[in-house]
């Protein structure tokens, strides 16, 4: 087993070298925000989709319009609104009266990389609509379904203020997302930085760095990287624990926790945790990327008893607790 981790941890430092030149690139356009650019990261090695939750202006837009730049890859944002139908979404049959036939007129959501902004403010049937897309990476025009084109990535946001009008998402629906992410202002010396750029007249683009089908290529990569049997057993301690805190010693945390993560949520922590592994260019999981990775992948999995809110106590703060307390291989 040494030598096939020895194989692979080469393979991954040889193959990986494409993870610091999209950051470097990233970087030239957006100032700061390297967690949030990690996780996105992550996200698409893992070939899952990611929830964002942060305050306009916070280069949301930008960061994935960049990494689409840097992959060569097709981009598309759409605004979520009251009133979008599933057809502005997915497209729909035109009528041809030349020879009285309908073709299909394919929508936005035939592209790479999507930022659907304030997914929440559109109605259940559009996000019905982009959450099947999601789940089957396939839409359904008439009677005939088209593929969507790997790789796949949606990005969602979510407004935490200004709620008059939204639709919030159910809790069924936002367990499809692999990661919710939530991201902060800047710190001073980063904000600085962005009000000198901004303000230069200066262009900042990013070059392409890889393809999409180097993407897919590290996807494939990233199964083979080893876990441990007990970091697995330490995935699925963590996943029981919002489930029966009882168990592991948490018997505060009974009345906190309406129902705990399903076990999508395994799998995707698992997930995760080799792309995160990946990232930092290793070939084998260690506990710091599951520790690391989550709260992105549990924080929107866990819905907290009304007794939690009252008492102001968030799932960061059960996830903290949890993280504490379960114990680390």
């Amino acid at each position: 087993m040494d030598t096939d981790i020895k194989e692979i941890s080469e393979r991954i430092e040889k193959e990986s070298g494409f993870i610091e030149q999209l950051t470097t690139e990233i970087g030239k356009v957006i100032v700061g925000q390297r967690n949030l650019i990690d996780k996105i990261l992550v996200g698409l090695l893992s070939d899952g989709h990611i929830l964002i939750e942060g305050v306009p202006g916070l280069a949301k837009t930008l960061t994935v319009k960049t990494l689409s730049d840097c992959i060569a890859t097709k981009f598309q944002r759409l605004q979520f609104t009251p009133d979008l139908l599933p057809a502005d979404l997915i497209g729909t049959l035109v009528y041809n009266p030349k020879d009285s036939s309908f073709f299909p007129k394919k929508g936005p959501i035939f592209t790479n990389l999507i930022l659907a902004d304030e997914i929440n403010r559109a109605p259940a049937k559009v996000q019905s609509a982009l959450l099947e897309a999601m789940q089957e990476r396939q839409v359904t025009i008439g009677d005939t379904t088209y593929p969507l084109e790997q790789p796949f990535l949606v990005m969602a946001t979510e407004n935490p203020i200004e709620q008059e009008g939204t639709y919030p998402l159910p809790e069924a629906q936002v367990d499809r997302f692999m990661l919710k992410l939530l991201v902060d202002y800047p710190s001073k010396e980063e904000e600085k930085r962005i009000l000198e750029r901004m303000t230069s007249g200066e262009e900042h683009n990013a070059k392409q760095v890889i393809t999409p089908e180097d993407v897919i290529d590290a996807r494939k990569l990233i199964y083979k990287i080893h876990m441990d049997e007990k970091l697995k057993d330490y995935i699925i301690d963590i996943v029981f624990a919002t489930r029966e805190p009882e168990k592991y010693g948490l018997e505060d945390l009974k009345g906190m926790i309406a129902y705990g993560a399903s076990p999508r949520a395994s799998i995707y922590l698992t997930l995760t945790s080799k792309a995160y592994a990946f990232i930092k260019r290793r070939g084998y999981v260690i506990p710091e990327d599951i520790k690391s990775i989550g709260y992105d992948v549990l924080r929107h999995r866990i819905i907290p008893t009304y007794e939690a809110e009252a008492e102001a106590m968030t799932t960061d703060d059960i996830l903290k607790r949890i993280f504490d307390e379960v114990e680390v291989p």
